[in-house]
């Protein structure tokens, strides 16, 4: 979507900064534990739609009646609007805002109305492809490749260009074993009259039974224990099952850092098999900030060829640090992929029972402004069998909860100082939340939200007034984030790790306030 905007003043920044889009998460199942309810995330990752069907060499009527057929093997609507069709690495085609693709449907989209005369379009656009081969993409809003044909931009894997026969989709991944010839049969006719070969919108006829794909492969995680105690260590292991052609992978796991520690990780023996082949294994945490590790391991061999079959691929170790559960999941960038192309496998993940031990948690937990300004203090009753100590936890511009320290005492004041903590932005709603902790123990912590309202949203300078020098001090930072050496928490008034147009609007809606 493209926007035209008038530019005026500082204006365009505020605008710039509402265009954004972020990437949907990886698809994951969550696996059955006891106590916890299965929880299935649907969303547009990779193998969410596929490419089932493509009519390359047109129909007997006319070799420029060409047709593509999608495919949701998912159980929930996908929103289609700004995906595009890339042919040979162009944008071919672009999804109209509101196209969408039901659970178990098709999206059929045709060269002209009578491509298929007798079923209707779902979108019509003036494709060419080439009898010799193309590339055939389908992209979502993010930029992210959902689903790829013919990647190596050689023969089409099936399809006949004497019978106008389509290619049929009969299984996952991008290549030949992957497709057949059709049989036709649907019913489907072409501008002429004459039956189509092939099955727009309907079931395939390959494959014996024509059952549309679905992800049958899978890459599981498995904790070492069903259950665990604070403080021990736990292995998660990530296997895969019946992959096909598996080269190497690249996982992104994502985890709360309050509940787990990273230690170690090594590469299972399945890419390797069993050691017979060489790999490069690699590890580490992003950027250096625990809750997102980073996993990845290749074959480095020639000829590139994948292996097959279901085993284990990497063993991450990590330390229980509270409860009641703990989970890993899979990143919205985790991938695998074959010699050729990516893999769609089923990302399973399972979380962990914690044993939280005896200790009860805080009780009667308020918030309220502290004795000075940009104070926000925190207060709560005694917890039952004497606690070591009660840790006090904010959570970050990112989602995690930093820990702000540890008091035996029955309260806390967050203000300038305190580390991870402080630099207290007036009127934004702050969460925290307290727990108590025995024997390395933590109870299930209490949450609460609080602000300080002494004070004007935009006064970055804490000046008591919204001027020049608060709009000078942005544009300094501008575009910073809470990575650069330089960042500014107080310019950051949106309390979301980025200093943008959300920030300037702030200063702009009240500029020359004075707070009194």
């Amino acid at each position: 979507m493209q926007n035209n905007l008038i530019r005026t003043g500082w204006a365009w920044w505020q605008l710039a900064a509402l265009i954004a889009g972020f990437a949907a998460p990886f698809s994951v199942v969550q696996a059955a534990v006891p106590g916890l309810p299965d929880v299935a995330l649907s969303s547009a990752a990779p193998g969410a739609v596929v490419i089932n069907e493509i009519a390359w060499a047109g129909s007997a009527a006319s070799a420029n009646d060409e047709w593509i057929e999608l495919y949701n093997p998912g159980a929930a609507v996908v929103d289609l609007s700004g995906w595009k069709i890339r042919d040979d690495g162009a944008d071919a085609y672009t999804f109209a805002a509101g196209a969408s693709i039901a659970a178990g449907g098709y999206f059929l989209i045709e060269d002209s109305e009578n491509s298929v005369s007798n079923i209707t379009a779902d979108a019509i656009y003036n494709m060419s492809l080439a009898n010799a081969g193309d590339t055939i993409q389908i992209v979502d809003d993010t930029g992210t490749v959902i689903d790829t044909v013919n990647g190596t931009s050689g023969a089409w894997y099936a399809g006949l260009s004497t019978t106008f026969a389509s290619m049929e989709r009969i299984a996952m991944g991008d290549q030949a074993s992957s497709f057949a010839t059709s049989t036709g049969g649907s019913g489907a006719m072409n501008a002429s009259g004459l039956a189509i070969v092939g099955t727009p919108r309907v079931v395939n006829s390959a494959g014996g039974g024509g059952t549309p794909p679905v992800a049958s492969s899978e890459v599981k995680m498995n904790w070492s224990a069903a259950s665990a105690n604070v403080g021990d260590t736990v292995q998660l292991k990530v296997s895969a099952n019946s992959i096909t052609d598996l080269f190497s992978y690249g996982l992104v796991l994502t985890y709360d850092s309050t509940k787990l520690q990273y230690l170690d990780a090594t590469a299972g023996t399945f890419l390797s098999a069993g050691g017979a082949v060489g790999t490069s294994f690699q590890k580490g945490l992003e950027a250096g900030q625990a809750g997102r590790l980073q996993l990845a391991e290749a074959r480095t061999i020639d000829p590139k060829v994948g292996v097959s079959g279901s085993g284990e691929l990497v063993v991450a170790s990590f330390k229980v640090l509270a409860g009641p559960t703990a989970e890993v999941n899979f990143a919205t960038e985790s991938f695998l992929s074959s010699p050729t192309a990516d893999l769609y496998p089923t990302m399973t993940v399972a979380a962990l029972s914690v044993n939280s031990g005896v200790v009860d948690p805080v009780t009667g937990l308020t918030a309220a402004h502290g004795t000075g300004r940009y104070q926000i203090k925190l207060s709560w009753n005694a917890a039952p069998a004497n606690p070591d100590h009660y840790r006090v936890e904010r959570l970050d511009a990112h989602g995690q909860w930093k820990v702000l320290g540890g008091v035996t005492g029955l309260e806390f004041t967050d203000q300038d100082g305190v580390i991870g903590g402080g630099k207290i932005v007036p009127n934004h709603l702050y969460e925290y939340r307290v727990s108590a902790v025995k024997a390395d123990v933590a109870s299930v912590p209490v949450t609460i939200s609080a602000k300080d309202t002494r004070g004007l949203t935009g006064d970055n300078n804490r000046t008591d007034l919204i001027d020049g020098r608060d709009l000078d001090n942005l544009a300094k930072h501008f575009a910073e984030t809470d990575l650069s050496l330089t960042f500014d928490e107080l310019i950051d008034t949106t309390y979301d790790g980025h200093v943008d147009g959300s920030d300037l609007i702030d200063i702009g809606a009240g500029f020359a306030q004075k707070y009194l």
